[in-house]
């Protein structure tokens, strides 16, 4: 994976930097694993916008992705790697031994024709899921489940690993990429590797256009608004808005979301970094 970047032939090709899609081995998605998506626009079911700044964008088809690898045993061969809208990781099409074909977030070195394997007696290789209890210590994982069965809820996004860090008891401790460091029962799945499409973090749209067909609207920033639209609005000239707040009046930077009462606290060694 690699990043282009372009000659300013116009302004928005001057700091335009995207991907090369060169590892991407099909343009269409296979036609069983995908359905139609519904785009809202921001609107609730009467009509009225609830959410601002939402709307438009090219039209997407979800892909359905296997994030519960419970096909154990089964071997499965890399088909394809794909593009998907709806993530910034690249997808990969595994035809299963029993004719079952399914999707999966794509690893960092997964090529086509590779075969794969999910489950207990699976090796701990690049694409391979199996429970953490069967994973050596210092391994580099991704599309982590927090509860068994319930599939992959940490670690999905391109780029990303956590790692596996230590046991104790009947838990694993794994280091996050936000620096988190926390306790996971050691019977859920993970699957070896990190995610691919590490250089998304490199892109740079190059002009407002490139947000319009993502679907996001122009943004208003509350500092530009009156006192009656925003607890930041109003001042003469260019004044700065005083507290970050949000429309609502909620401190935006520094107030701590999470409720203290949250019942896998107990789970969390150490916090996010800041």
């Amino acid at each position: 994976m690699a990043v282009r970047k372009f000659k300013p032939t116009t302004p928005g090709q001057r700091h335009k930097i995207i991907g090369t899609f060169e590892e991407i081995t099909a343009r269409v998605p296979e036609k069983s694993l995908v359905f139609g998506k519904k785009s809202s626009g921001g609107r609730n079911n009467v009509g009225k916008m609830t959410m601002r700044y939402i709307g438009g964008g090219h039209k997407k088809v979800i892909r359905i992705i296997d994030f519960k690898r419970n096909k154990d045993g089964v071997p499965a061969v890399v088909k394809t790697i794909e593009y998907d809208p709806n993530r910034s990781a690249r997808i990969a099409l595994l035809f299963y031994a029993d004719g079952e074909k399914r999707y999966i977030i794509a690893p960092n070195g997964l090529q086509v024709g590779a075969t794969l394997m999910s489950g207990e007696n699976a090796a701990p290789e690049i694409g391979n899921a199996l429970p953490l209890q069967n994973i050596p210590v210092g391994t580099v994982i991704h599309n982590i489940e927090l509860r068994p069965g319930q599939g992959a809820a940490l670690v999905r996004s391109a780029g990303n690993f956590a790692q596996l860090t230590s046991r104790e008891g009947k838990y694993c401790v794994i280091k996050l990429p936000s620096g988190e460091v926390r306790q996971i029962l050691s019977t859920c799945k993970a699957t070896i590797g990190s995610v691919g499409n590490s250089d998304h973090g490199l892109e740079s749209s190059g002009k407002a256009g490139r947000s319009r067909w993502l679907g996001r609207r122009p943004h208003n920033r509350g500092v530009v608004m009156n006192p009656v639209d925003h607890p930041m609005g109003g001042g003469e000239g260019r004044a700065s808005g005083g507290h970050p707040r949000s429309r609502k009046g909620l401190y935006a930077k520094g107030l701590k979301t999470r409720s203290p009462k949250k019942q896998s606290s107990k789970y969390i060694i150490e916090r996010r970094k800041k």
